[in-house]
Parts: C-alpha cells; structure tokens; sequence
C-alpha cells in the first residue's frame, strides 16, 4: 500500500466525472474514501502494536492528506456534475416553454417574451380582437370522413395561425375550425388595430382561394371574421389544474358578437367603429357597408360598425414585407376596389 496508489483512483474520478452523475460520484468517492482511511486505521493500529504511541503520527501523516486532498477533488467533481445537471434541465425547461410559446406567438414575439418575463402576468392593456370562423364546417364534418376531417383542419390551422404570426398576432386559442386572435398582446402597439385589419383582410383573400389539399371532393368554405378594439386583461390565468395564457373583458364578448353577425348580414368581415378610430383611415373606401347603433346579443349598449358583404371584389393575397415578417404593410386592404362607402343604414 502505497501513496501511488491514490493516482489510480484520482484517474477513476476524473473518468466518472466525465459521465456528469452526482450520485455515481458520491458512491464511487465515498467507497474509496471509506476504504483508504480505514486502510489507513489498521496500519497505525500496526505502528501502535510494535511502538506504543505512534498511533496519531502514523495515522495523520501525508496519506491521510492525500486522501482529503481525494475527497475535495469528488465534491468538486460532484457540484460540477449538479450544476450541470441543473443547467441542463432549465434549458429544457426553457426549451419546452419556447415550443409551447410557439404553436401562438411568433418567433420575434417569443425573443420579446424571453427578455421580459414578467409580460406573462395579468394586465390590462389596449388590444385589437378578431375571431375567425370557417361556414358551414360543421355539416361538412358531419359526413366527412375523420382523417380527411383532420387534414382539413389542420391545414386550415397553419394557414390562419401563419397569417396572424405574419401581421404581429397571437392566437389566444383553436375552437374547432374556430380561431380566436389578439393583437396587442403580450405588449400594446400604436398600430394592433391597423395590422388586425390588414390580417383580417389577408385571411379573407387566403380563404376565398384556399382549397384544402387533404379534401378529395374539392369543398370550398366561406370565412367570417369579427374585429373589435377595446381593454382587455390579458396573460396567464391560473385555475390550479390547467393554467391558460388568455385575454378576457368586454373587448372580447364584442368581437365574438360581431363574428356572429357575419352570418345575418351575409359578411365576410365585420368591424367596429371602435377599431376604425385607431386605424390611420378612419373612413374606410372600398364595397363596405355601414350600419350605425347595432344591437349585440347580451350586450346593453349599441355598436356602429361596417362589414364587407361575401360577394365583394376581395383583393388578392399580399405577403408581409421583406425584412419585416411580424408586420404587415396594408396592401391587401388598400388595393380593394375604391368606392364612396354607402349611406349609413
């Protein structure tokens, strides 16, 4: 038994080390720990048996330091492989919350929301609300066979979920082939109401073209989009089972409620006037048409709003500016057909 026979197990820990396991080091450190001073312990004993006294001298000499120096060297070794441990599963962790963030932010808005964690909690901020809705889904689903089914609605997903990300939006949720989106949040700017209505008028012209590759009979769908502006509180609401990144308030209820008039007035987009006062063009040209003092089911007070009939001339499909993928430029809107809006009905 000699002092060199500590190398070894040094070469053993740096070769454990290397597999980044807290609980092999603290094993394989305490089992050479345990059996090197006790090896220590029996040749001092045998000191102590041929020359009484030297029990102390001959346990605490150069060996026992060496196998301290050999203990440092483990809890070294071992913090090393924790803080490892504990980097890796953050950045997993960050790793699936980027994923999560992804399937209903952009890229550049996950980035923003990396930087500013706390953009996640409950606020109220001003927010552009618009909820899509494909016509006469349901009856089709009915009878449509369900991977079709599922083929339909997933490709119909990526087209409205990448238009939204492509104007600066967030998908809040997917209601069947229901979409609801905000704009504005997780962070207000000057121009959500301008961007949800060039979005609006966008996903208008992809859907009157789109024909879903997964549906062998070729059906073709009519969209209805409502657009709303007001206060939301938007950010994470905590239930204790199933937490949800939502927006809720008035703003909300409104723009699913004009969602709904599509239907009745036979419109492809229905504004409010609300949102109309944000956008740089107040006075919109173009086939619309507009109505003043609008009842809401459930709601008190009227609304004013203007809403695009089906069978307008839409324009065609616009991409979003290069260089620029989260905003969009407002061309799809402005190259409608310029027409002095009707009287007001």
């Amino acid at each position: 038994m000699t002092t060199a026979g500590l190398v070894i197990p040094f070469i053993l820990l740096s070769h454990i080390g290397m597999n980044l396991s807290g609980r092999l080091i603290v094993i394989f450190s305490a089992i050479v720990l345990t059996a090197w001073v006790t090896m220590l312990g029996l040749m001092a004993f045998r000191h102590e048996i041929g020359e009484p006294g030297t029990f102390l001298d001959a346990f605490f000499d150069l060996d026992l330091g060496l196998a301290l120096s050999f203990g440092f060297a483990a809890i070294s070794t071992c913090l090393l492989a924790v803080d490892h441990s504990r980097t890796r599963r953050r950045v997993l962790k960050i790793d699936r919350w980027r994923h999560n963030l992804a399937r209903f932010f952009s890229p550049l808005v996950v980035a923003h929301l990396q930087e500013a964690g706390n953009a996640l909690d409950l606020k109220r901020r001003p927010a552009a609300i618009m909820f899509v809705d494909l016509r006469d889904f349901t009856s089709y689903a009915e009878t449509a066979p369900a991977s079709q089914l599922a083929g339909v609605l997933a490709e119909y997903r990526r087209l409205v979920a990448g238009t939204i990300f492509a104007f600066g939006g967030t998908v809040d949720k997917f209601i069947g082939d229901g979409v609801m989106a905000v704009f504005g949040q997780p962070t207000a700017a000057e121009d959500d109401a301008e961007r949800a209505l060039d979005c609006a008028m966008e996903l208008i012209a992809l859907l009157n073209e789109w024909k879903p590759l997964s549906d062998s009979d070729g059906s073709v769908f009519h969209v209805g989009i409502g657009l709303h502006y007001g206060t939301i509180i938007g950010g994470v609401l905590e239930s204790g089972y199933h937490d949800e990144f939502t927006v809720i308030g008035d703003a909300v209820n409104v723009a699913q409620r004009l969602e709904s008039l599509t239907k009745d007035l036979g419109a492809s987009l229905v504004v409010s006037s609300t949102l109309l006062t944000q956008t740089q063009k107040g006075t919109l040209t173009g086939p619309w048409i507009w109505k003043n003092a609008v009842a809401l089911s459930g709601r008190r007070f009227p609304i004013d709003l203007a809403f695009l009939p089906r069978e307008s001339i839409l324009p065609q499909p616009m991409q979003a500016p290069s260089g620029h993928p989260e905003i969009g430029n407002g061309a799809a809107r402005k190259a409608a057909s310029v027409r002095q809006p009707e009287s007001p009905s």
